[in-house]
């Protein structure tokens, strides 16, 4: 994509994948510019979420962000706190953060999934007014949905190598009970 390309993208928004009952929706900070170009959620070829997915167990093989519709089928979904496209995160306001956690829990309680997964702390600390939230489990609770935050898989985000944000997404799914979907890949996946 051009330059060009990208900056129409801004403030865009990028449909949620969801359905009632999943077992994980997963939850970015926001689209990038290049997802909300593309409609597909983490779409920038340096963001490790896909590849993190995939190597803790999420997903048998790696999906491409084109395939984010195939996480239905796993029992998984992806949404954001704030639904507004930007070049980086920290082109949000603390009122749209916010405003995003509003929306958030009125998402999760109309679909019901039994995890939320937020990937990005910061992002969690400002939507939920919990500054002191740390990696992993969240106390609180939304209905019956319970919470845990991922670090950010952004490629930005360089204190978390792969193989760190892999672990970290291991050790949510094992919490999780769910089997690991990495087994029944092929040769090649």
């Amino acid at each position: 994509m051009t330059p060009e390309e990208l900056e129409a993208a801004r403030d865009r928004t990028v449909p949620d994948v969801i359905a009632d009952g999943l077992r994980v929706l997963f939850c970015g900070i926001n689209p990038g510019l290049l997802s909300a170009a593309t409609g597909h959620h983490f779409a920038r070829p340096g963001n490790r979420f896909w590849p993190a997915l995939h190597l803790s167990g999420f997903t048998p093989r790696r999906l491409a962000p084109a395939e984010q519709h195939l996480l239905l089928e796993h029992g998984l979904g992806i949404t954001n706190v704030a639904a507004r496209a930007t070049a980086r995160a920290d082109e949000l306001t603390v009122e749209e953060l916010r405003t995003g956690g509003e929306i958030l829990v009125r998402t999760v309680l109309r679909h019901r999934p039994r995890w939320l997964a937020v990937a990005g702390i910061t992002a969690y600390r400002t939507a939920f007014g919990e500054p002191g939230a740390r990696i992993g489990p969240q106390e609180r609770t939304i209905g019956a949905t319970r919470i845990w935050a991922l670090p950010n898989p952004s490629g930005l985000n360089a204190l978390w190598t792969t193989p760190k944000l892999t672990d970290a997404f291991r050790a949510f799914r094992l919490v999780t009970g769910l089997p690991d979907a990495s087994c029944a890949s092929g040769p090649g996946d």
